[in-house]
């Protein structure tokens, strides 16, 4: 990194954090799909998938709305 400055946002760009911007409910997955850099509809539409078949899906969101941070940035 050419400042301390790129490698601060570089930092930043790589935490996974809940979005506040794109939330439908916690913004867990609209945090998904800002750090994987997709569209927050896959990510919903995936994660949906996990709760209606695996079942794991539902104990997973609850942890993340729990353990992730709001995006300070946004």
């Amino acid at each position: 990194f050419k400042t301390n400055e790129e490698k601060e946002f570089y930092i930043m760009k790589n935490k996974l954090y809940k979005s506040v911007k794109d939330r439908k409910i916690t913004g867990v997955c609209g945090g998904l799909a800002e750090y994987f850099d997709i569209d927050s509809s896959i990510v919903r539409i995936v994660w949906l998938v996990l709760v209606l078949f695996a079942g794991t899906g539902l104990l997973a969101y609850i942890i993340c709305a729990i353990v992730l941070d709001d995006n300070p940035n946004k």
